[in-house]
């Protein structure tokens, strides 16, 4: 963003595919969720919340999960977080010591490695196999488990690549999981953004290893500007009571999230929804577009993503032509304008030589995108 800006001053026109934020788009907040916000500030709900979350917005969390991804938990063991954000940060404070371990999916939603990091633990990833839609390499995952693991990290809808775990994947990352007594963390922000086949979610079939979720509200219901997401326990046998108390001890010191939000949430998840098939529709339809473009520029090769919103294409030139997939995505913003992300940022093993970009704009401005990409190909 900040080299965007800088190219933006000279005066070219800058066409982001940066960011997985709908509102910037033109998908925007359902009209019922707004309206309830604005009643809940009005009505004078402008206090301090619960450092857990607001209790009836915490019931609602637990609905949805239970009947929506067949999770089996207790409103008692939600945290109501700043975004999913807070959530990682949150669960990695509390679980992670010095020296610890974290498996994460490779390439990975960044926040992962950072906050382990600054908890002074270890990221580490396991691959997962481009030609396989991204899935998950299990010998590669079962090889990295040492006696320091601490916890096992899923994504699923994939960022950056796209992908959807098929339920034998999940049942076996959770085999390995109970094998070596580790819990699994599932960010399932984009639970609801599919386009081929089902989605299985990990606490439908994880009934014995224990389960952190992350989810939220910025994606499904175009609320990213918000900042309300959730951590949920699910643990039939308790064994990570002491994980979830540092949990609540942490969420204590920051207070508490925005309580009108938090009662607007509760409007979200059981007002009307009939917003997500219409925009999962017009996703479906420039995920449509932005995949066979690519595959038909020279020099590039992608994956046709399953869920989310991100289409995470291989670079062939990397080595070549360019010395990595940061020049390239920095050469391209300053000879085009076209701002996309470099895929090293994701992993700087297995996300290296690709770049990620957002189906999210509108079909006109993904043609104008890839045909400033395609002749930068050609070009160079």
């Amino acid at each position: 963003m900040v080299k965007a800006e800088e190219v933006r001053r000279t005066g070219k026109k800058i066409l982001y595919l940066n960011i997985g934020d709908p509102v910037k788009y033109g998908f925007d907040t359902p009209p019922n969720v707004k309206n309830a916000l604005k009643k809940a500030v009005d009505a004078g709900s402008n206090y301090y919340a619960a450092s857990e979350g607001v209790k009836d917005l915490r019931q609602a969390v637990a609905e949805k999960e239970n009947s929506v991804n067949g999770a089996q938990i207790d409103p008692r063991n939600v945290m109501i977080t700043q975004g999913i954000s807070e959530a990682i940060s949150f669960l990695m404070g509390a679980i992670v010591n010095p020296g610890d371990e974290v498996l994460l999916p490779g390439p990975s939603y960044s926040p992962y490695m950072t906050y382990v990091k600054f908890f002074d633990g270890k990221p580490v990833a396991y691959r997962t196999i481009e030609d396989r839609g991204w899935a998950p390499d299990l010998s590669d995952l079962v090889s990295k488990v040492t006696a320091r693991t601490r916890l096992i990290v899923i994504i699923n809808p994939s960022n950056p690549t796209g992908s959807v775990y098929s339920r034998n994947e999940l049942s076996r990352i959770l085999e390995i999981a109970a094998s070596h007594h580790i819990p699994v963390a599932a960010d399932e922000i984009y639970d609801r953004i599919v386009y081929d086949g089902a989605f299985t979610s990990l606490a439908s079939i994880a009934k014995e290893v224990p389960l952190f979720g992350l989810n939220g509200f910025s994606k499904t219901y175009m609320m990213t500007g918000w900042r309300l997401g959730y951590l949920y326990r699910q643990d039939p046998g308790d064994e990570m009571k002491d994980v979830w108390d540092a949990v609540q001890r942490i969420s204590r010191v920051r207070l508490c999230v925005s309580t009108p939000i938090q009662l607007a949430g509760i409007e979200a998840l059981r007002g009307p929804q009939g917003h997500i098939n219409e925009m999962v529709s017009k996703l479906k339809r420039r995920r449509d577009l932005i995949w066979k473009r690519a595959n038909e520029i020279p020099g590039l090769f992608a994956t046709k993503p399953a869920g989310a919103f991100y289409l995470f294409p291989r670079i062939n030139e990397i080595g070549h032509r360019w010395k990595s997939d940061y020049e390239f995505v920095t050469e391209l913003l300053r000879e085009t304008g076209v701002l996309v992300v470099h895929g090293s940022g994701f992993d700087p093993m297995y996300g290296k030589d690709h770049f990620r970009a957002v189906f999210l704009p509108d079909e006109t401005i993904l043609t104008e995108a890839f045909d400033a990409i395609e002749d930068f190909m050609k070009r160079h």
